[in-house]
């Protein structure tokens, strides 16, 4: 079977090396363009793109996948089977239309929850204990094509994105490489989706970065590690300075109940207890500082940027 593979960023490669390697005939890669990336803005190929170039396997990045120019590439790769992860654009119809085994995504929820642009992010964020991997058929919406395989993964109350992420990765992979022989043997059954169970997880803004400290600590502490390591929650403390958060729990300090939500409450064993919500606590454990390195808490306060009392908002 002629597999073209479309994808970016890491999550897509567990999938890209899983195929490669369990012998599946990768005929080609589509892939974003090379991005400039960090401070000298170098250009930088997409982690697929560096993997299949090693490989052996032609890369493709096209501007779009409109137009006769894709439409003629389409032909000349001519797959059976388009194998779609975390690629970034919308595929068009014809795209869809071309292959005779259709176009399979691997999407990381159990769908229809949390079809969009940050399933596992939103699924943290939200205090979700599980979820997992579900492929599909794609068609013109959005990750609204039949389900056809799901494999469920625990999330545990301190993972966050970086750990679920890399979880998701690789329990995707399988799920595809099960997908594909269930295909081959045609035992494959697509099953529909209840589009009245379905939710949408939108694209993670800067809005959704912002801590607000009225907010109960658990809920804090799940937007925390659902934005670590990257984009990262934030606050900013007294002089304005901007504080990115990497870490935290839930405290076991007492609020007093007349606190200011937001105020710093101790600095008690290199941690930075702060005033949240519903008369909780939230003990922050690891931060990147305005201007400076990824640290401690510990470290942050040695270096007294932060006292008790102090409002963060």
């Amino acid at each position: 079977m002629r597999i073209l593979f479309m994808g970016t960023p890491d999550f897509a490669l567990f999938s890209l090396k899983a195929l490669v390697e369990s012998g599946e005939d990768v005929v080609g890669v589509i892939t974003q363009p090379d991005k400039p990336r960090g401070r000298g803005y170098t250009l930088t190929p997409p982690p697929v793109k560096v993997y299949a170039t090693e490989q052996g396997i032609p890369v493709y990045q096209p501007a779009t996948l409109k137009g006769e120019e894709f439409a003629a590439l389409l032909s000349e790769i001519d797959p059976e089977l388009i194998v779609v992860v975390a690629f970034g654009k919308i595929l068009p119809k014809n795209v869809l239309d071309y292959p005779k085994y259709g176009c399979i995504n691997v999407h990381g929820s159990l769908l229809p929850a949390y079809r969009g642009a940050a399933p596992m992010q939103r699924a943290i964020m939200d205090g979700c204990t599980t979820t997992g991997i579900t492929t599909m058929y794609m068609d013109v919406g959005l990750d609204t094509g039949d389900m056809l395989l799901k494999d469920e993964v625990e999330i545990g109350e301190d993972d966050n994105f970086e750990d679920m992420h890399d979880r998701l990765g690789a329990v995707g992979a399988q799920t595809l490489l099960r997908t594909i022989a269930a295909l081959k043997e045609g035992t494959l059954v697509a099953q529909k989706q209840d589009a009245s169970l379905a939710t949408y997880a939108a694209k993670i803004e800067k809005e959704d970065c912002l801590l607000d400290f009225s907010l109960p600590a658990k809920v804090l502490h799940d937007r925390i590690r659902g934005l670590s390591p990257i984009p990262l929650a934030f606050t900013h403390t007294p002089d304005g300075k901007l504080l990115k958060v990497l870490a935290s729990r839930k405290s076991s300090v007492v609020c007093p109940t007349d606190a200011t939500v937001g105020t710093v409450l101790s600095l008690e064993g290199g941690v930075i207890t702060v005033a949240c919500g519903e008369n909780s606590a939230l003990d922050i454990l690891r931060v990147l500082p305005e201007g400076k390195g990824r640290m401690e808490a510990a470290d942050f306060i040695r270096g007294r940027k932060i006292s008790v009392g102090d409002l963060l908002s």
